[in-house]
């Protein structure tokens, strides 16, 4: 993953006006850390035989303080919601190191039947604020018979947002960063991309040193233990998109016994090593854009072709727009200077991959940029995608991300030359996106901290059943991953959505909406292979 990777996360990050931009990393996936089981292995598929093992139900003294604490809960200034800091140990292995301040935030249940406790929820990244999207998406947009029965939860997991950012580069330096070539053609430019990921790595090292060693998902999914806790609720219930799916799926491995009603949206498969998920994801983004290239060629506005033309040949048409922009970028209307160029260019593309609601947005910035040399639209959509606001100012959001997988899994690669060999397989499962993205898998190969973690199934035996939900083309999570975790859990329960986007709940499947709403409020999950378009 680059810096200006594909974030696995939620089309819901904050507003759902702004949901459709929303995007998720393509650099190597958050998976397990210190709770693996040893001795793992990986197939020649990219996949491991080793399972996550559970951990000891009781608690271990070093860590009662944690779990006895009592959270202060005050006004967050925005009405409704409620706000408090939770301790947790910067290391799990060494409590007496010192704590981590993780931000929490609540909406107490607004109806009058029997209260079902604490749904904690999150919207992926790594790297995403739940809450800001409990703020402005979930608290107030999840159904109201849900909010009327749990209170509403969420916590900015450590190193994100409120909880303690990671940080690395200022608004300047982003700006820099965000435009580094990601296709290089030459060797200088190979080495510029190299220097900028150096950059960036050290620049993390020396502004979070403390806590690059501790942002994993397994410390993350135990501090969801200890939030559960304080709550007073003796399960975790929990809705998770993206990345999201496989924090509450490391939960669940973790503490089976303790795992509730867990919805797992958009799920992500911890099985699979860096380069195949990197892989999968590619191929995902080129079955998103196949599906843009067919709706656009029926609009008399599609900038990319007629009605006759092909996928493929939509894709032809937008590579020669990159390469034009690769060699000269076209003014964006930008108070900071910024053209918009190939690098921004493709993550506008992508960005409104997420959501065909925002195929209309993307056909406009692309006829502006195409037919008036006017690149704003498509800086708009990628300034959203990273967070950067009109001041030039980034949210954490791509630290935090980087933070957490470079932590959590090996490099997909160790330097250009593993690239450059990869690069027929990457072109091959996208020839629209397949040389960028294999390129912006790079970046973890310089990370300052050696990775601890490694692929590895979830199973949760003895949990009760996790509703797992896969949309067939979505981009960021392809289908087949959500299979996958849905057969390694022991009680895994497969909901499928026949569409296009990333994530299903909330965008319009009354099917799948229903099936997650009665699985929320009764127990009950969907029948096995259950199907909603």
């Amino acid at each position: 993953m680059h810096t200006r990777p594909f974030l696995r996360r939620t089309p819901a990050t904050r507003t759902r006006t702004e949901a459709r931009l929303a995007a998720g990393l393509l650099a190597a996936v958050a998976l397990l850390v210190s709770a693996c089981s040893s001795g793992s292995s990986t197939s020649a598929g990219g996949t491991v035989d080793a399972a996550l093992a559970a951990l000891p139900r009781s608690t271990p003294s070093a860590l009662s303080p944690y779990y006895s604490q009592k959270l202060r809960w005050h006004s967050c200034g925005v009405s409704g919601f409620q706000c408090a800091t939770m301790k947790a140990p910067l290391n799990y292995a060494d409590p007496a190191a010192g704590d981590v301040r993780l931000a929490v935030a609540r909406k107490l249940a607004t109806g009058k039947g029997r209260p079902l406790g604490s749904l904690l929820v999150n919207p992926g990244g790594p790297g995403g604020s739940a809450v800001g999207y409990l703020q402005q998406y979930a608290g107030i947009g999840y159904p109201a018979d849900v909010r009327a029965r749990y209170d509403m939860v969420a916590m900015d997991p450590r190193g994100v947002a409120r909880s303690e950012p990671v940080e690395c580069l200022d608004g300047r330096q982003m700006d820099v960063y965000t435009q580094t070539d990601l296709t290089p053609d030459d060797q200088q430019e190979r080495n510029a991309l190299v220097t900028a990921d150096e950059k960036f790595a050290q620049s993390c090292a020396a502004h979070s040193a403390r806590l690059l060693r501790h942002v994993s998902t397994v410390e993350a999914a135990r501090d969801m233990d200890i939030l559960r806790a304080v709550l007073d609720d003796p399960k975790l219930n929990y809705v998770g998109a993206s990345y999201g799916t496989f924090l509450g799926a490391t939960y669940a491995g973790l503490f089976p016994d303790r795992a509730g009603r867990m919805v797992l949206d958009g799920a992500m498969d911890p099985s699979l090593d860096s380069l195949r998920m990197n892989l999968d994801q590619t191929a995902g983004f080129e079955t998103a854009f196949q599906a843009f290239a067919r709706d656009c060629v029926r609009h008399s506005d599609c900038p990319l072709g007629s009605g006759g033309a092909t996928p493929a040949q939509v894709g032809d048409h937008l590579r020669a727009f990159f390469r034009r922009l690769d060699a000269h970028p076209i003014p964006a209307g930008d108070a900071d200077g910024r053209k918009l160029g190939e690098a921004l260019a493709t993550t506008g593309v992508i960005a409104a991959m997420y959501d065909q609601a925002d195929w209309e947005q993307l056909r406009e910035a692309l006829t502006s940029a195409m037919k008036e040399n006017d690149g704003a639209g498509l800086l708009a959509l990628s300034d959203t995608y990273y967070e950067r606001d009109a001041n030039g100012h980034y949210n954490n959001l791509m630290m935090a991300n980087a933070a957490v997988n470079c932590l959590d899994l090996p490099p997909a690669f160790t330097g250009p030359d593993q690239v450059v060999k990869a690069l027929p397989a990457f072109e091959k499962a996208s020839p629209v996106f397949g040389d960028g993205l294999a390129w912006a898998s790079l970046n973890c190969a310089y990370w300052p901290v050696k990775a601890t973690g490694e692929p590895h199934r979830i199973e949760a035996r003895g949990a009760a059943p996790i509703v797992v939900v896969g949309t067939t083309r979505d981009p960021a999570t392809p289908y087949r991953w959500a299979q996958s975790l849905a057969r390694q859990l022991s009680a895994g329960r497969l909901l499928t959505y026949a569409g296009d986007g990333h994530t299903a709940y909330g965008r319009g499947s009354t099917c799948i909406d229903t099936a997650i709403n009665t699985y929320l409020l009764h127990g009950t999950a969907p029948a096995e292979g259950k199907r909603c378009s």
